[in-house]
């Protein structure tokens, strides 16, 4: 067997990796919705005194990706990004979980998937959820949805997602 195929099916035998990935899957299913269509001006929106804006929380998120795959290659490293314009940390955001999610399907990892989810990737839901919440107070509100049944698979990490089967 080639190293190339070997790679592949050495994620895929993971149940534990499989379970990360499905967890990116997640991840770039509903931060899609929380960064798609926001209104004008949104990324500069103030929720309040010391409150991060929705462009800082973003580019936070890329950092936090960025930080899960240097975790996974072992190479552990840590930086503070000054947020782009929206678009682009949408981009990046896309593009940081790709990158993971890729590394993921078949490197060997020299952390442990539950590191990678207990730290970086459990912080990203949390800010996924903040932007969401400004959002509502930004009268940009993200529509709520059955998340059980979306449609949500390993490997799909990028900005096109299925459309939701059910939003409320």
């Amino acid at each position: 067997m080639a190293m190339s195929e070997l790679k592949k099916t050495a994620g895929a035998s993971d149940p534990k990796r499989e379970l990360l990935r499905h967890t990116l899957a997640t991840l770039a299913y509903r931060g899609g919705k929380a960064v798609r269509d926001v209104p004008a001006g949104f990324a500069e929106f103030q929720g309040g005194h010391g409150v991060r804006t929705p462009g800082q929380i973003l580019a936070h998120i890329g950092d936090l990706l960025d930080w899960a795959l240097s975790i996974a290659m072992g190479q552990q490293k840590w930086q503070d990004s000054k947020p782009l314009p929206w678009e682009k940390e949408v981009d990046r955001f896309f593009a940081a979980l790709k990158k993971l999610d890729a590394f993921l399907a078949g490197d060997p990892m020299e952390s442990s998937a539950e590191k990678i989810f207990q730290g970086p990737i459990a912080d990203a839901f949390t800010h996924i959820g903040q932007i969401a919440i400004l959002r509502r107070m930004a009268e940009a509100p993200v529509k709520g949805e059955n998340y059980y049944v979306a449609a949500i698979e390993v490997g799909r990490v990028g900005a096109e997602q299925a459309k939701p089967k059910r939003e409320f």
